[in-house]
């Protein structure tokens, strides 16, 4: 396959989701640390809420060339919201934040208006918010820069990457990139054997990976294909 991706950043999302103990999460790291990073690859890390200093101090001390995201925010500022984390919290240990998954929406029932109300607090405290999209034309909120495209199709293991679905995933990322010069991501069972369909595309700016980044040997094995 000719190489599309000259000059172009990817980005490598790993999104943990409610995985990891803190003796977990530092045998992780231990195992990741030797990764050396590429200079065309930004690679954001986003473990459970609880596990975000462990991440930065690690990160700190070793000097690794990686950020931090957060796998969810508040919707709410400051205030008697009892369980919530909110943006200006997050900030203290994250520079991005992931909005609008999938599994939020349908478990837990998020509504667009409070996923943009997370948008629109992150965005006031200078968090970079990745927004996920399950349908190219869902509404983005203003402000949006990286927008994942997951078809409910694709997650956890169903058909995503295959040779057959590939055109109406560049498709989909095609409308959205046009509809507000966004940079288009795709996530859907990630692997490292089909990363690279994704990542050769000059639709896609990257990848989010779920199953395939809890064993850091997998997840360096995705960002090597990428």
């Amino acid at each position: 396959m000719q190489d599309v991706t000259q000059g172009k950043i990817l980005y490598i999302v790993a999104n943990f989701k409610s995985n990891k103990t803190e003796d977990e999460a530092k045998n992780w790291l231990d195992n990741f640390k030797n990764y050396k990073g590429e200079n065309a690859k930004q690679i954001i890390l986003c473990p459970p809420f609880t596990l975000l200093p462990t991440f930065k101090n690690f990160i700190k001390i070793n000097s690794l060339q990686i950020s931090l995201g957060a796998q969810n925010v508040s919707q709410f500022d400051e205030g008697p919201y009892t369980g919530e984390e909110n943006a200006k919290q997050i900030k203290e240990f994250a520079d991005y934040v992931l909005i609008g998954h999938s599994e939020r929406r349908n478990l837990l029932n998020e509504t667009d208006e409070m996923i943009s109300e997370k948008v629109r607090n992150s965005i006031s405290n200078e968090l970079i918010p990745i927004f996920f999209v399950q349908t190219p034309d869902r509404a983005i909120p203003s402000g949006v820069e990286l927008v994942v495209y997951e078809p409910p199709s694709s997650i956890s293991g169903a058909s995503g990457g295959i040779a057959d679905d590939i055109d109406d995933v560049l498709k989909a990322a095609e409308k959205i990139k046009v509809a507000g010069q966004y940079q288009v991501l795709y996530g859907g069972s990630v692997n490292p054997a089909n990363v690279n369909d994704f990542t050769s595309r000059t639709q896609i700016s990257g990848v989010v990976v779920g199953k395939e980044s809890l064993e850091a040997d997998e997840f360096i094995r995705v960002i090597e294909n990428a």
